[in-house]
């Protein structure tokens, strides 16, 4: 199917024995490209490191998501900047606010978001996007930068109607995990997608979390990986009342266009 996964957080210490043999898999399911999330001053290096040992398949993002905001320095500042630099980093992020988890504090998170909105609004690069618990403050953050940002992702959508329907106003694009195959949190999101215009409907697994409950049978490790993406566009379809292949040829060009990759 050709498949992208917008978000698979493959620099994960999970994936360390068998990444070699994960990408395979990948490639085996259908999926052809991937984005690598850089969520840290840690692990944006190893993203963009791992997508120059792929060239053409796997691009890569920087950026420090609000968890790790507390490192946001004027030195990590400057490495996200450098980070930058290179082609092969096709998004600012992930970065945003985290209120459900509170691992930073507020303040901080909204320093270290505030200073990635500066860096996608000085190099035009599309932002990828963490929202949870927190959406009042990061709409209005958002605000600050309106008409001074490129194209914005919501990545992991998991919220309200009224959420959802904020960001699409905003044009901004929504991307959904396996977390829509959760019966017990992910429910809702069955009848939410329908309303995701396809120009702005994008999928991604965010392994080695998330792994799809209605994978069958079910790993004995629980570890996500992107693979899956081939069974959560299925899900996808059938709750949008699609056939696979044009819900994952509408998804590929998105994404494609969005990240503004080279052609395949």
């Amino acid at each position: 199917m050709n498949l992208i996964d917008i978000g698979a957080n493959l620099t994960h210490d999970s994936f360390d024995h068998d990444r070699d043999a994960v990408l395979q898999r990948a490639r085996d399911a259908g999926v052809a490209r991937m984005i690598i999330t850089g969520a840290s001053r840690e692990h944006s290096p190893k993203a963009l490191a791992l997508a120059q040992a792929h060239p053409g398949e796997l691009f890569a993002t920087a950026g420090v998501h609000p968890h790790h905001a507390t490192e946001y320095t004027d030195e990590c500042d400057a490495e996200m900047r450098a980070l930058h630099a290179h082609p092969d980093v096709v998004a600012v992020g992930e970065c945003g606010l985290d209120y459900f988890r509170d691992f930073s504090p507020r303040p901080a998170q909204r320093r270290a978001f505030e200073r990635q909105l500066q860096i996608a609004m000085e190099n035009g690069k599309p932002l990828f996007l963490h929202q949870r618990d927190a959406h009042a403050d990061f709409m209005a953050m958002m605000k600050n930068f309106d008409g001074r940002i490129g194209p914005a992702v919501v990545h992991c959508f998991t919220g309200s109607r009224e959420e959802l329907f904020d960001y699409l106003d905003h044009d901004w694009h929504i991307g959904i995990t396996g977390w829509l195959c959760d019966e017990r949190r992910g429910q809702h999101l069955r009848e939410l997608v329908k309303s995701i215009p396809a120009n702005r409907l994008m999928i991604e697994t965010d392994a080695p979390y998330l792994l799809p409950r209605t994978v069958k049978p079910q790993p004995s490790h629980r570890r996500n990986e992107p693979m899956y993406l081939a069974h959560i566009i299925e899900e996808l379809a059938r709750d949008r009342g699609e056939d696979v292949a044009s819900t994952a040829a509408a998804t590929v060009a998105t994404s494609a266009g969005f990240f503004r990759l080279p052609p395949a």
